[in-house]
């Protein structure tokens, strides 16, 4: 069984750097996706914490970025060909409300990353995260749309309530 996340962060990083562009050139727009990419694999982490839950969402599809697109008022590219716009169908829409909260609320990114102990993944330290947990001047400055709470919070509110849930005291985390 695949369990293999990297199709379901990739797609979902790319989704919010595209919503949420980066402020700059080559160089923002690359603090702009580590810290993206950062934030949606913690989410996804948390979201799938097991091979089991990650091999499911491999075989039944995450469901794709369209209603994400309305709520964030994102363009589509309805008019690019269905071959460019294919890795849309792997856009996780939990997976990136959770990691839109993330990105806007610090206290909730660390108590995120401290819950990734208790799942199966191979999660490394929190330094790995130190763009999402501690960003610098010029992430912050790159990624002004990306962390920006207010035009997050459509985005982040739609399972927020299910984030916050899965870090409470107490839980288990599964899918």
């Amino acid at each position: 069984m695949l369990t293999d996340l990297s199709p379901l962060i990739a797609a979902t990083a790319r989704w919010l750097t595209v919503a949420y562009p980066p402020s700059g050139g080559a160089l923002a727009s690359a603090l702009c996706e580590a810290q993206a990419r950062q934030a949606v694999t913690v989410a996804a982490w948390l979201r799938y914490p097991t091979d089991i839950d990650a091999g499911l969402v491999a075989m039944a599809g995450p469901g794709g970025a369209a209603r994400l697109d309305w709520i964030a008022g994102a363009d589509p590219a309805g008019d690019e060909p269905a071959e460019e716009s294919a890795w849309r169908t792997w856009v996780d829409e939990v997976v990136a409300s959770w990691a839109a909260g993330l990105l806007a609320d610090p206290d909730l990114a660390a108590r995120a990353v401290d819950a990734l102990a208790e799942g199966e993944h191979d999660c490394g330290t929190p330094a790995e995260f130190r763009r999402l947990l501690d960003p610098g001047d010029g992430d912050r400055r790159a990624a002004a749309l990306l962390r920006h709470p207010d035009l997050l919070a459509s985005v982040a509110a739609l399972h927020g309530d299910q984030l916050l849930d899965r870090l409470g005291p107490g839980r288990a985390l599964a899918a």
